[in-house]
């Protein structure tokens, strides 16, 4: 299981999480994406209205419905949901005083441990409940980084949770790699922030960097990932290679 977390907002959690589970898939992966922000926008990207669902994660986190009654299908071959509502940050309220409040999605994802090859977790920006969620119940997580100096700052923070869950609630996840988001080869400064990356988090930066691209931007707004709207566009290039590394690198974990 991947969780795919940043507390900063904007530098691509989503945009990654729905592309490459769709390339995963298509690669012949069975794939659930889980959403655990409340803004939902995983379902609106995959073309789902959100007024239609019967069930969300938020019933699954309180214990009111078996998560195979929430997993929809994506309509494309192999890519399954998990969505999420706004009701869901009530629901982060209404767990705040729950036992073991922080291991609810690991314990719901447990039925489904044979279902699916990969689970990618789109986290909240934020490092509240609903990320800490996500961070339990994952073996490694993927961090998005716009290439921005402001992306820099909160990282400290986030290596520091990461680490206090790994200590107390998890120990087996890791920092599977960072991911360049909004790349924009022309700006010096985007070159800078890479290597400064590169520096933190030595042997962990992915290899594919994603590049600022409007075709990527446009996709959600027709419901379709970026191989349905445009397989030829750099983005979808992009997130072509990201999922081929990302199995290569569990392969040779292996």
């Amino acid at each position: 299981m991947v969780a795919i977390a940043n507390q900063k907002g904007g530098v691509g959690k989503t945009t990654t999480a729905i592309n490459l589970g769709g390339y995963l898939a298509q690669s012949g992966r069975r794939v659930l994406l889980v959403d655990m922000d409340p803004q939902g926008n995983v379902a609106t990207c995959l073309g789902i209205r959100k007024h239609d669902l019967a069930y969300t994660v938020g019933e699954v986190l309180l214990g009111e419905v078996e998560i195979q009654q929430a997993i929809i299908a994506s309509g494309r071959p192999g890519l399954d949901l998990l969505p999420a509502t706004p009701d869901l940050a009530g629901t982060a309220v209404a767990l705040a005083g729950v036992l073991a409040r922080e291991t609810r999605l690991r314990h719901a994802l447990q039925p489904m441990a044979g279902w699916y090859d990969l689970v990618l977790i789109d986290c909240p920006p934020s490092l509240g409940l609903l990320t800490i969620n996500g961070l339990v119940a994952a073996h490694q997580v993927l961090i998005p980084l716009q290439c921005e100096f402001l992306a820099l700052e909160g990282l400290a923070q986030l290596r520091e949770t990461i680490e206090l869950v790994r200590t107390h609630l998890n120990q087996r996840l890791h920092i599977g790699g960072v991911v360049m988001t909004m790349y924009d080869g022309r700006a010096n400064l985007a070159r800078q922030v890479v290597e400064e990356v590169r520096r933190y988090f030595p042997q962990r930066i992915f290899n594919t960097i994603i590049p600022r691209n409007v075709r990527l931007s446009e996709a959600p707004s027709h419901g379709a990932l970026i191989y349905e709207y445009d397989p030829t566009s750099r983005g979808a290039k992009a997130y072509a290679a990201l999922a081929e590394e990302l199995l290569q690198r569990e392969e040779a974990k292996r």
